[in-house]
């Protein structure tokens, strides 16, 4: 099983490395690295001639729905969405049905992955029980059956001293905490940013200060125990400056934004459609240019997509009943080079290092490089290729976006896991390759 990538230009910077060079992945692992390299008669040869080649992008925030809300989103088709948008690794929350909250649903999620899955899924774990923020779940058991990291995601917290056990905790194992930090005592019956657009529209907002203060506590409790504390969707600038304060002082933590929080503002919201219902939820221009700022500076240290699909009927309904999320995996690469490569706010290295490398870094995954020995996983790029996003060609189930209709410019063209081809041209490869 041999594949000979050749003719692209590699950008990788694990190894600060940007200029041609032919890749040779062999039994699923990067077997050489070269300027000239040869095929023999074995050997499946794909053509980069043109193309950007880089390691598989890597997302350690979505949600796959399985098991329990499959009518959402199943192993299969959240996977197939992966590779159609360039993720070779991906890595899901814990709020199913029934919660990640024990060994014995970790291990059975890893068996239906590796008999389903057309991209690497790494799982998470809950940090409660039942995600009801009363009692640690088995977090210990759940990391020595293959757990990444732990979080209660799509609730905070709230009880301080069990927060600051489970960091205990989890550092005992060498696992992040993540953090869903929003106080819901301030997020209140909100269901948008609060600021000039909601008061526009009637609508009960968020305030920027609800996820500042849970940051704020979470830091300094990451702080107090020395524990790896990740934040998950930043959204605010008040959050930024709190985590890069924190890391000044030495504090062990990082930080992701979402890429609809990178290149969307809460105006999206104003023709009322559900596909911009999302929590957090859609900031002002200064907390995008605030995300920005910290994602160029080092506070944030991955761009995320938050995939999280809705069945059509849970959507097709009025803006403030709707459950809040959206699909993502599809469009986050062509999104970003439209708005932050094309633009000239991020050199493709910085992407590619924001999307592939230090995500996979955080969570210790073994991802993000093509480095002799290292998965065969990669991303061949067009830089250049004209798309408008329509929803009818996306392979997940849910089918909500807010960027439907929008022009980009990049797009993945082939993804490969392992040394499989598992999207050729935008359409998806099921089964063995090579």
């Amino acid at each position: 099983m041999k594949l000979l990538i050749k003719g692209g230009r590699l950008v990788d910077p694990s190894q600060n490395l940007d200029a041609a060079r032919d890749i040779l992945i062999e039994d699923g692992l990067v077997a050489a690295v070269g300027e000239t390299l040869t095929a023999d008669a074995d050997t499946q040869v794909v053509d980069a001639t043109g193309l950007v080649v880089a390691p598989g992008l890597v997302d350690l925030h979505v949600h796959l729905r399985e098991p329990g809300q499959e009518a959402k989103e199943d192993i299969v088709t959240g996977t197939k969405a992966a590779v159609a948008g360039g993720f070779t690794t991906i890595v899901p929350m814990a709020n199913t049905r029934p919660i990640v909250d024990s060994a014995i649903i970790v291990s059975g999620l890893k068996e239906r992955i590796s008999r389903e899955a057309l991209a690497e899924v790494m799982l998470v774990g809950s940090v409660t029980k039942g995600l009801n923020g009363e009692e640690l779940s088995e977090m210990g058991d759940m990391a020595e059956h293959g757990a990444v990291a732990f979080s209660d995601d799509g609730r905070f917290v709230e009880n301080s001293r069990l927060f600051r056990s489970a960091l205990e905790y989890a550092s005992m194992f060498n696992k992040p905490i993540i953090s869903h930090a929003e106080d819901p005592t301030l997020a209140g019956d909100g269901y948008m940013h609060e600021g000039a657009v909601s008061a526009r529209l009637g609508i009960p907002g968020i305030p920027a200060v609800a996820e500042d203060i849970a940051v704020a506590r979470d830091v300094l409790l990451a702080e107090n125990t020395g524990a790896h504390l990740h934040v998950a969707h930043v959204s605010t600038k008040g959050a930024v400056e709190i985590i890069r304060q924190a890391k000044k002082r030495g504090v062990k933590v990082t930080a992701e934004a979402a890429v609809h929080h990178l290149t969307l503002t809460d105006e999206a919201v104003s023709g009322f459609s559900t596909a911009t219902k999302v929590a957090p939820p859609l900031r002002s221009s200064e907390h995008v240019q605030a995300l920005r700022e910290g994602l160029k500076d080092g506070t944030l240290n991955a761009i995320i997509t938050d995939h999280a699909p809705h069945a059509f009927e849970e959507k097709d309904v009025e803006f403030r009943y709707a459950p809040n999320g959206f699909c993502g995996l599809e469009t986050a690469l062509g999104v970003i080079l439209t708005e932050l490569y094309h633009t000239g706010e991020f050199s493709l290295s910085e992407i590619i290092g924001k999307m592939s490398v230090e995500p996979a870094h955080i969570f210790s995954l073994k991802a993000g490089s093509l480095k002799v020995g290292m998965p065969g996983n990669v991303v061949l790029i067009d830089l250049n290729k004209e798309w408008t996003v329509k929803k009818e060609n996306f392979y997940t189930r849910g089918k909500a976006t807010p960027y439907e209709g929008k022009h980009c410019r990049g797009q993945a063209v082939m993804t490969i896991v392992r040394g499989n081809v598992r999207m050729k041209d935008g359409e998806v490869c099921v089964g063995k390759q090579n």
